[in-house]
């Protein structure tokens, strides 16, 4: 079956309404004080550097021997650095993220953070789809990132994807 015919056949999908973590501070903690601290590295760093758009403070949370993932980004902090400065202005820092969290979740050097992503299909509805991103730590500071970037996406302010 082509994906033309499927989508003529398909049953028309009624968007599942997001489903966000009700305590920001809550995701933050663990009984573990190493992981808690890699949480809140991430959680600094997301609000701070891509959030706030403060690029200059992006040394106090990620190595400049930074390993990127992402296909549309170099590796380096001085890339990344770059890349906030060309795709967003700097904001006033809030205390929280505004960006909708699903949830976060640490194991070893390893931080997960999954976000409520909100989309336009091709006639203009809206549906939700999850965006995450994932973090190394290495000697207290973010060594590397992956997360579901395409080559073919435009570059993003992620902050634009805020549920309404």
């Amino acid at each position: 079956m082509s994906t033309t015919a499927y989508a003529e056949e398909a049953p028309r999908v009624t968007p599942t309404p997001p489903s966000i973590a009700p305590d920001q501070a809550a995701l933050l903690q663990s009984d573990d004080p190493q992981l808690a601290a890699h949480k809140k590295l991430v959680y600094d760093m997301y609000r701070i550097v891509l959030q706030g758009g403060y690029a200059d403070r992006a040394k106090e949370f990620i190595r400049e021997d930074y390993i990127q993932h992402n296909p549309n980004v170099s590796s380096g902090r001085a890339a990344l650095e770059a890349y906030v400065r060309s795709t967003r202005p700097e904001r006033p820092l809030k205390d929280t993220l505004e960006l909708p969290v699903v949830s976060m979740l640490a194991e070893g050097d390893m931080v997960t953070i999954a976000f409520v992503r909100p989309e336009k299909d091709a006639s203009g509805e809206t549906y939700y789809s999850t965006w995450f991103d994932m973090f190394r730590i290495q000697d207290g500071k973010i060594a590397e990132h992956w997360d579901p970037m395409l080559k073919t996406d435009p570059p993003i302010d992620p902050n634009d994807k805020k549920v309404k």
